[in-house]
């Protein structure tokens, strides 16, 4: 499946895609009193690096659609595209996600990448396909006391999705500084099943859900309360049904810990 909101971010010059909602003002940044209650921060976010052609990854994919049915948890699938060569090319892979795989592991310094990779929050990796491993995560995450802090609420509002970042919980944690964190936007594949032809894999139909189709930087977050809108017209594309929202510290190329998170159906 090819989704009409491209990849943009290339692995030299991981730009920003704000761009590519210009016409629908969604970079517009407007601060605001933000709709988000500490009700909306969720327990964690999981980020599993997968790929069609690896062998170990069904368990692990199976193990993201079994924890997303947690509505406290945002889990999202990034399909990597390093394992293509192997005889069969990953039909929902994007290099970005390669890439922001190897910038986490570059910012913890382990410099570990592999499939299947779970990343908690930004901060704790773990295999993919151990649960054990994921939940040990989960409270090393929830432990280090520096992620999900910041409400993020998202609703519709006639023609348009609206995204309310609310302040921070602890402002003594965030520190209120210019371009404390980033917000992006990720239109997502709810469940989207591949059979698979040829690899590692061949003949097996494996599901994937919350296929992570695109990234859309909306703005900077300071740390005081800010809101974005985006046209549901150029969100809701080949298949896209729905959206989740990070807001991370650091950049794209140095990607930092999630503050905060929310996802919406848009079925």
């Amino acid at each position: 499946m090819k989704s009409r909101l491209p990849f943009r971010i290339t692995f030299l010059g991981m730009i920003a895609l704000a761009c590519a909602f210009a016409a629908g003002g969604a970079g517009a940044q407007e601060p605001a009193p933000a709709a988000a209650t500490p009700s909306a921060v969720p327990k964690a976010v999981l980020e599993l690096f997968t790929s069609q052609g690896c062998a170990s990854c069904p368990p692990a994919d199976a193990l993201l659609t079994e924890l997303a049915a947690d509505p406290q948890m945002i889990a999202l699938t990034l399909a990597v595209d390093y394992w293509d060569y192997v005889g069969w090319k990953d039909t929902l892979a994007k290099h970005g996600h390669s890439v922001r795989q190897r910038a986490y592991a570059e910012q913890r310094g382990d410099r570990m990448i592999y499939t299947p990779q779970m990343v908690v929050d930004g901060i704790a990796p773990a295999k993919g396909s151990d649960k054990m491993a994921v939940e040990k995560a989960v409270r090393r995450a929830h432990d280090a006391g520096s992620t999900l802090l910041v409400p993020v609420a998202l609703r519709r509002s006639g023609e348009n999705l609206v995204v309310d970042v609310a302040a921070g919980v602890d402002p003594g944690k965030l520190g209120h500084v210019p371009n404390a964190a980033e917000v992006w936007l990720c239109p997502i594949l709810s469940t989207h099943t591949v059979a698979i032809g040829r690899g590692e894999n061949q003949g097996k139909n494996v599901t994937y859900t919350n296929v992570v189709r695109a990234w859309v930087k909306l703005g900077n977050w300071t740390g005081g309360p800010a809101q974005f809108q985006v046209p549901l017209s150029e969100i809701q594309n080949d298949g896209v049904d729905g959206v989740a929202v990070l807001v991370q510290r650091g950049s794209f190329q140095a990607p930092g810990p999630i503050l905060g998170a929310a996802k919406i159906d848009l079925k």
